[in-house]
């Protein structure tokens, strides 16, 4: 599996995580203090702006029958449904504005433009998902019951569809949150858990009757009132549709590239075993992967291009994280921790090649469970050559402590040694042979 035993994997010792918690403490304890006015101003800001966008797309798009004002507002609905969906339904359901105590944004009482609704979505992912980051057979997130994205997943005939299943998530994201929570292909046995799925999948109905009679039968009847036209109030419709596959497109992107890519490594329940909070920490951080994005990327992430910095601190206001990654990364420099990043189209490109390779039987795949790319376990490091790293130390001339990020760079370095040193033999050989045919 992934990682047999945190604290070791980590090259760290029961003391150091305990002081990295107490670190991340301090962050989290930091900024709680200093919230105030301009974070309160931030959110209420973002909603006038998110609320402005969706009006310019919709009114834009009752002059649809234009083709440049349909494209207009589509891309700007677009681009509306995502800043609601990423930097405040996620967000404020979280309870980073909690603190506010203002009613209209506040994690109880936010309902997101998504067919999901918030109460489902609060369970599976507020609670399950962080809390059980990653953690196979716990984290429905990991393929979300859909895709193979680990080779601690045992192959399956269905795996080969691995890719057009990923496809039609993309386009249809929303539909797949919506239906996350039933668990469809759960065994329910009793009368309580048929009932309460029963009870759930009506929630479902109502949310998704809602969403599609709003963007396909209400605004475009709008627009044929307006315009007095058929051919209009379809152009909206279809503006509407595009719009959501927009959306669904690139928060499919965001998500994918903070948990898939290589290096955001995978967990058993074994891991969990009375977890402490510093070991739950650690999981966060090596289970979660970064985005390299300016301002406006990481507000249209919704600030999820700093994946590790929301899975420390999931209840934290959005537009601290990128003074709170500042502070992580310098514990990630002293603990000699991975800090996954990279940017974006190379972190998506990486998630879509894991879900492709691992499609096919493990006879076909190159890497073991233990040292693939997209998650590996401390078992790569018993070679004779780097047992020896396992140990953390610390470098007599530097002080810099040595772990897990130096072993791997390590270990990636004596490989690319080897591999050149295989293809210099062979290109020698290949000479030899050549002048002993000339002769």
């Amino acid at each position: 599996m992934a990682i047999a035993d945190i604290p070791e994997y980590a090259h760290l010792t029961d003391a150091d995580v305990e002081e990295l918690a107490r670190e991340l403490d301090q962050i989290r304890a930091d900024i709680e203090a200093d919230r105030g006015e301009r974070d309160a101003r931030y959110i209420r800001n973002t909603i006038r702006f998110q609320r402005g966008l969706d009006l310019a797309g919709r009114v834009m798009l009752v002059g649809g029958r234009k083709r440049s004002l349909w494209w207009a507002g589509a891309t700007t609905l677009g681009v509306a449904k995502i800043v609601e969906n990423m930097e405040l339904g996620h967000n404020v359901m979280h309870g980073q504005w909690d603190w506010m105590n203002d009613p209209e944004i506040h994690s109880t009482t936010w309902e997101w433009d998504n067919t999901g609704p918030s109460s489902h979505w609060k369970h599976t992912h507020n609670y399950i998902h962080h809390k059980y980051t990653n953690v196979l057979g716990m984290d429905d997130d990991v393929g979300y019951g859909t895709l193979r994205v680990t080779r601690d997943q045992k192959w399956h005939p269905y795996y080969l569809g691995n890719l057009v299943y990923n496809t039609l998530l993309a386009l249809l994201f929303e539909f797949g949150v919506a239906i996350q929570h039933l668990e469809l292909f759960r065994k329910r046995k009793t009368p309580e858990a048929k009932a309460e799925f029963q009870a759930n999948l009506r929630e479902v109905g109502r949310k998704v009757g809602k969403q599609v009679g709003k963007d396909y039968a209400l605004y475009p009847a709008i627009t044929a009132a307006v315009t007095r036209s058929p051919r209009a109030a379809v152009k909206t419709a279809t503006g509407n549709l595009l719009a959501n596959v927009i959306r669904n497109l690139w928060t499919n992107a965001v998500i994918f590239c903070g948990h898939f890519p290589d290096g955001a490594e995978k967990f058993t329940k074994q891991d969990m075993e009375n977890e402490s909070q510093g070991q739950w920490y650690l999981r966060q951080m090596l289970g979660s992967a970064n985005f390299h994005a300016g301002p406006v990327m990481g507000f249209m992430s919704g600030n999820l291009s700093y994946q590790i910095e929301h899975h420390l601190f999931p209840d934290l206001p959005s537009n601290r994280l990128p003074e709170i990654a500042t502070r992580v990364q310098a514990l990630a420099e002293k603990y000699d921790l991975p800090y996954t990043t990279g940017s974006l189209p190379v972190q998506y490109l990486k998630a879509w090649r894991t879900i492709a390779k691992l499609s096919l039987p493990d006879r076909f795949l190159l890497a073991t469970a233990d040292d693939a790319p997209e998650t590996a376990s401390e078992r790569r490091f018993k070679a004779a050559e780097s047992a020896q790293r396992l140990v953390a130390t610390v470098d007599p001339v530097t002080g810099r402590r040595r772990g897990l990020r130096t072993a791997i760079v390590e270990l990636r370095r004596r490989r690319r040694g080897r591999k050149a040193a295989l293809q210099l033999s062979a290109v020698a050989s290949g000479d030899g042979s050549g002048e002993s045919n000339a002769a």
